[in-house]
């Protein structure tokens, strides 16, 4: 399964549930730990004239957890990916045994965490929380700063 990402794309995404509670301030050292599970990986048979193109639904639940007890984030939705007729069976036939291989998985999951760390981001926005992440910032380089 060379060149994954060439043989998947991300063609839809939507949310089914979002869930943000914050249940006390920061204080001291936080750790935040993040999770995407998988729930299902069906074929998408609604989608007419795919000829070449074999389409599958795949449901997950992306969480974001504040330690100790700060707060938390639950994402959850779908995501339609439009993958090769044979790669396309060999991921249904995979998924059966609910196992997929690392490249199928990574892959995934980068198309999971491309949309949805822009909503968590938001969410941690109106509920006063750090990124989960480092978002890039530009500094100044120390012969520059006069």
């Amino acid at each position: 399964m060379k060149n994954l990402a060439f043989k998947m794309r991300l063609i839809g995404f939507n949310l089914t549930k979002m869930s943000a509670e914050r249940f006390s301030n920061i204080n001291g050292d936080l750790k935040i730990e993040t999770a995407i599970n998988l729930e299902s990986i069906e074929e998408n048979t609604k989608i007419p004239n795919k000829q070449e193109n074999f389409f599958l639904d795949v449901s997950f639940k992306y969480s974001i957890d504040y330690s100790v007890k700060i707060a938390k984030i639950e994402l959850e939705g779908k995501i339609l990916l439009s993958v090769d007729q044979k790669l396309g069976k060999e991921i249904i036939k995979t998924w059966k045994k609910k196992k997929l291989d690392e490249k199928t998985k990574m892959a995934i999951f980068n198309g999971i965490l491309m949309k949805s760390n822009i909503k968590a981001i938001q969410l941690e926005d109106e509920l006063g929380l750090p990124t989960h992440f480092k978002l890039p910032s530009l500094k100044i380089s120390p012969e520059k700063s006069e």
